[in-house]
């Protein structure tokens, strides 16, 4: 009687209990929920879990290695309660081939379960916490992401499968098994398997997924050639693959009635392979400067670095501190040859530092995964409002609203001293950041796709260039000497040169806009006001201390002052939280299309000819080339007596298809142009565009 009383009492709270499914995250695209194969939780505190995704026809996600274009899935999984865990890596089922406009996607469509394994320690029941971020495309890219809940009972004995274990099932059914046949890949990219089994009669097609991006062109052609025992396939290595290491992924046989047999496989190199990357095939439209060099060929990278660091220097985002190191070479005009070294060392030892950290996070994502590129933290919304909120207190500091003794941060205003030297390095940097100038693409490019150790020393080269015209102006004799005296105009230009700090705030509260939307403008507007109040009450206990020395006045004006900063910073943080307000389309410009892979693969295979713009609000090169050399009426009209069709991808915010499309044509930002003549090859344009070049480009 007590069996039957508890075998009850367990089937009325499984009754009572929820499907193991959250609640829905729905878009007008597909809906997401977080799924377990049981309902409850047993002794063995084993689950599995999964994000389920139902995508609306014509609409597709990634695999672990997207393709050409696309963003892989992610999804973190924790538990709480009486037992806790987190969720391991996802098992990732066989994907669908895309072949479109020339490019290649691993994807899943109609509706796909992607599940984790989930080892919970300690008793009773838990509440699983997930966050998934996914990208979803058909005529566009869309990324997506949704925090999911799903409290899960305790089972007195093992809880048996749930509603939604069938969903785990079809996914099983659809992963690769460990291959039986031995694999091999020549230096000429064969790939070989062998063993038992294999036949003309077993096996009437074969295709190979890689793992990993950046290794084949998986756009081409596999040659399949099958004899008694053995399979090869022949694929296309890229100029960036090490022939070297295993080549790892999925080869997918398919019979004769239709049944496919996916196989993962890890293809060790045969046939001396080199340790270099062999030179055999390139992606569709790559552009030479992806090549990862070799030998020689990385001096010619270093000197490119260092050239496009140089040139940095005439771009407009570097204004601004190019300003305040003017005001700190007219300084050095009255100081020793000493003190103008100094200056110089450690301003370059910003810049330097500066570029090399950059250069770490940005190869760090790159071997991680992430498709980040030059200027990606511009595509932060709390990064673009902490620099606005930075430039305006340096402003107000070179109005004289407040002082910084010497010694301490606020000399990064004036340049006064070591730790103002390097903090204009740093800053210098920051700036420069959403700019591009002429060779830096080549350079990046060669730091992103090869060693890291050489990627950091590109990186460092850049720095050097940047902060070459300052090494320069200190170094050799007679050249300091030369600026004018100090002075007291001094005084009027320093007040002077805050001005270009604010018209930067101003163009980054529009980025901010663009970015988050009107509401995030007045938190970022309201903080300019409240940090303009910190720094007149800072200057004014300051003011205080020096006429009476009063120091209850001054602590006063400075915990105020530090108040509002946190308030600042509080105000961020809760405004970055909050979900993006939808941001006012404008008005569509005229003759201009939004970019898209299956839209330029459209017009090609009409054989129009298109002309790609890749910009970013955040980025002063590309407002510079479009307010001068594209927004002309001697280019419009020769568009439009042309019929060329104008396609801009709007990188402001991270967008995986456009980074994408950056990364094939060996690029790593903004800006890029692209012209596609009818039925030929796409030619790439400087960075720095000119009227006469447009026309010139359209015109072969």
């Amino acid at each position: 009687m007590s069996a039957l009383l508890l075998a009850g009492f367990l089937g009325l709270g499984s009754a009572a209990a929820l499907a193991a499914e959250s609640a829905p995250v729905t878009s007008a695209n597909d809906t997401a929920t977080l799924v377990t194969d049981r309902d409850a939780v047993g002794p063995d505190r084993h689950l599995r879990v999964g994000l389920r995704l139902q995508l609306k026809p014509g609409w597709h996600t990634y695999w672990i290695n997207p393709g050409d274009a696309g963003d892989t899935p992610t999804l973190d999984v924790t538990a709480d309660g009486g037992a806790t865990g987190k969720g391991g890596s996802i098992h990732w089922p066989v994907p669908v081939r895309i072949s479109e406009g020339g490019l290649m996607s691993y994807a899943y469509v109609n509706e796909v379960t992607l599940p984790e394994d989930l080892v919970l320690k300690g008793s009773g029941g838990t509440t699983l916490h997930a966050h998934g971020e996914w990208l979803v495309c058909a005529q566009v890219c869309i990324p997506e992401s949704g925090d999911f809940t799903l409290t899960l009972p305790a089972a007195a004995q093992d809880a048996p499968e749930g509603v939604q274990a069938a969903l785990f099932h079809k996914a099983d059914e659809a992963m690769p098994v460990v291959s039986p046949f031995a694999a091999s890949v020549s230096a000429d990219g064969v790939l070989m398997l062998s063993g038992k089994g294999l036949s003309a009669a077993s096996v009437s097609q074969a295709w190979f997924l890689p793992q990993d991006g950046g290794v084949i062109d998986q756009v081409a052609d596999q040659p399949l050639h099958v004899s008694d025992g053995q399979l090869t396939l022949g694929l296309k290595f890229l100029k960036t693959a090490h022939r070297d290491r295993p080549l790892t992924g999925v080869v997918v046989l398919k019979d004769a009635a239709g049944q496919e047999s996916p196989l993962q496989i890890e293809a060790h190199p045969v046939g001396g392979a080199a340790s270099a990357p062999v030179q055999t095939a390139s992606a569709p439209g790559q552009a030479s400067g992806a090549e990862v060099p070799t030998g020689a060929g990385w001096l010619r990278v270093l000197l490119f670095a260092f050239m496009g660091g140089l040139i940095l220097n005439l771009m407009p985002c570097v204004f601004p501190v190019l300003a305040m190191k003017a005001l700190s070479l007219a300084k050095m005009g009255g100081a020793g040859r000493g003190a103008q070294l100094q200056s110089a060392l450690f301003y370059t030892i910003g810049v330097m530092g500066a570029f090399a950290a950059l250069g770490i996070v940005m190869i760090g994502l790159r071997l991680a995964g992430s498709a980040a590129g030059w200027g990606f933290q511009f595509q932060s919304p709390g990064f673009v409002v902490a620099v606005c909120w930075l430039l305006f207190l340096m402003g107000l500091n070179l109005l004289g609203v407040f002082e910084v003794s010497a010694g301490r941060l606020g000399q990064v205003q004036t340049g006064s001293g070591r730790g103002g030297d390097m903090m204009t390095g740093l800053l210098a940097v920051i700036v420069a950041t959403p700019c591009t100038a002429p060779f830096m693409g080549v350079a990046i490019a060669g730091a992103l796709g090869g060693p890291p150790v050489m990627g950091v020393l590109v990186f460092l080269s850049m720095g050097l260039g940047l902060a070459f015209p300052y090494i320069l102006v200190a170094g050799v004799p007679g050249i300091a000497s030369r600026m004018p005296k100090p002075g007291a105009w001094m005084g009027i230009l320093k007040q002077v040169l805050a001005f270009p700090l604010f018209a930067t705030c101003v163009w980054l509260l529009w980025v901010a806009a663009i970015q988050r939307g009107v509401t995030f403008v007045a938190l970022t507007a309201g903080g300019v006001v409240l940090l303009g109040f910190a720094g007149w009450i800072y200057g004014v206990g300051q003011r205080r201390s020096m006429l009476e020395g009063g120091r209850g006045t001054v602590a006063f004006c400075r915990v105020v002052a530090v108040l509002c900063v946190v308030v600042c910073g509080a105000a961020l943080a809760q405004g970055l939280r909050a979900a993006p307000a939808p941001v006012a389309a404008g008005a569509v410009e005229a003759g201009v299309e939004p970019f898209s892979e299956a839209r330029l693969a459209e017009l090609r295979a009409q054989g129009k000819p298109v002309f790609i713009d890749m910009t970013a609000s955040w980025c002063i090169t590309c407002m510079v080339n479009e307010r001068v050399a594209l927004d002309v009426p001697s280019v419009q009209e020769a568009f439009r007596s042309r019929g060329i069709v104008f396609l801009k991808g709007d990188w402001t915010n991270r967008n995986a298809a456009i980074g994408a499309f950056l990364k094939a044509h060996g690029r790593d930002g903004v800006p890029f142009y692209m012209y596609y003549a009818p039925h030929q090859d796409g030619v790439v344009l400087p960075q720095i565009l000119t009227p006469g070049i447009v026309i010139s480009t359209i015109g072969k």
